[in-house]
């Protein structure tokens, strides 16, 4: 590794800026209206059991190719297998992650005018209409587009900053914080009538009402909310010490997701069933939902601010992580500053972004394949694009990256003893790519 490259300044610095990276629309926004149009309990033992046994292994294997090569993604192929195709992989990723930020960044945009418009309380009050409130948001050209704008400026700031000024010092002051008032949120949902029916939707497993679709989904979902797949964390732990457990470091991020969908989930369905709602609704389930649940608190319009921001920050540490492989892999050389580059790449995002920003509004007759922008571009990142960047990872981990470093980065500093070893190389050279393969090929329709 390059002791000149800047490093993460602590174990916990990294765990929470991995894992903010991993939490965020994808275990709070996307998770439960997934989960809510696949049956709920069953996708839920699915998501977790593919979390485990697919997305752990993957998030092991690009922790370990990134601090083993000390580079970020497009540089740390080139570095483990010269001359090859093999640094397409970290290519792809950086397409993946351009892609799925034009389109993250336009939730991140609703978020950021939600949680503007709740400071002054604008949201809650006796003669809101949450689903018209919603529709109006992501319906208006100017708001969506002003919101995916200023999504992104924060961003490029942050970014601009670096590793440990920038990235790590908002995951470590937010990430404990929105965990503390999800609890708060969790608590309030349970305590409304009519509660249990949807914590049973949610935890009582009803296999009947999954088809392959919901399989697809659930695998696409753990890639999704793990940020694996398009070697972000290859970059992230480029800056990662020697002295760090890798297994263990993901295993806490893991733990972590899931727990943080659990709680999604807690939060969300009770309020669903207790309000009449429809549990498959969309997208635009959390932010119908979560007024309505602090509109039923003391100090309703108080928590609302302040679990939108949480919830802004959240999305704002996965989000990092995407501008960040764009941004590593035009500065590595050290030939170009790393503030001109954020600068550049998020206008360019920016501008990616705008088809899907008015995806509800000027552009909702233009679809492709039967889908808005916004829909095609999250279909193809997280159902094509995801499990052939993650199929790849699998294969060079385990066929082309030299054996004994592999070996060596999974060991350090963890204690682990030689069977784990065993078992990750097991299920990354069996269970991860054969899982993939047929899932994936179920998604093209091959059979």
């Amino acid at each position: 590794m390059d002791t000149n490259r800047e490093q993460w300044s602590s174990k916990i610095g990294f765990i929470l800026s991995t894992a903010g990276a991993a939490i965020g629309l994808g275990a709070i926004w996307k998770f439960p209206y997934v989960t809510g149009m696949n049956g709920g309990g069953a996708f839920f033992i699915i998501f977790v059991a593919f979390t485990v046994l697919i997305g752990l292994p993957l998030l092991v294997s690009e922790l370990i190719i990134g601090r083993g090569a000390g580079k970020e993604a497009v540089t740390a192929y080139k570095v483990l297998a010269p001359r090859s195709f093999w640094p397409w992989i970290g290519r792809l990723g950086i397409i993946g992650c351009f892609l799925l930020l034009s389109f993250y960044s336009v939730v991140g945009g609703w978020v950021l005018t939600y949680s503007g418009m709740s400071i002054p309380g604008m949201i809650i009050g006796d003669s809101s209409n949450y689903p018209e409130m919603f529709g109006l948001v992501t319906g208006s050209p100017l708001i969506t587009i002003i919101g995916l704008g200023l999504f992104l400026l924060i961003n490029i700031i942050v970014v601009s900053f670096g590793i440990q000024k920038g990235i790590e010092q908002a995951s470590k002051v937010l990430m404990p914080l929105l965990f503390i008032f999800f609890i708060i949120l969790v608590v309030r949902s349970l305590t409304l009538e009519g509660a249990m029916e949807g914590v049973r939707f949610f935890l009582q497993p009803d296999f009947s009402s999954i088809t392959g679709e919901g399989v697809l989904y659930a695998l696409g979902q753990s890639f999704f909310s793990l940020a694996v797949g398009f070697s972000c964390m290859v970059t992230y732990s480029s800056y990662l010490n020697k002295n760090v457990s890798i297994p263990s470091s993901a295993g806490t991020v893991v733990g972590m997701n899931i727990f943080v969908s659990l709680l999604a989930g807690l939060a969300i369905f009770p309020v669903v069933f207790s309000f009449g709602l429809e549990p498959a609704e969309g997208p635009g389930l959390l932010f119908i939902v979560l007024p309505s649940v602090f509109a039923q608190m003391p100090l309703g319009e108080v928590f609302l601010s302040l679990f939108l921001l949480l919830f802004l920050f959240a999305t704002l540490t996965s989000s990092f992580s995407l501008l960040e492989i764009i941004v590593s892999a035009f500065t590595e050389s050290g030939k170009r500053a790393r503030k001109p580059v954020a600068v550049i790449a998020g206008i360019v995002v920016f501008m990616a972004g705008i088809p899907a920003a008015l995806s509800s509004s000027l552009l909702s007759d233009f679809q492709l394949f039967g889908l808005t922008v916004f829909d095609a571009t999250d279909y193809l990142v997280s159902n094509i694009l995801l499990p052939i960047g993650s199929l790849l990872i699998a294969l060079f981990i385990i066929h082309r990256m030299d054996k004994k470093l592999v070996e060596e980065e999974f060991m350090l500093s963890n204690g682990i003893s030689s069977p784990w070893f065993t078992v990750w190389k097991n299920l990354m050279r069996w269970a991860v790519p054969i899982t993939i393969i047929v899932v994936f090929l179920s998604t093209i329709g091959f059979y």
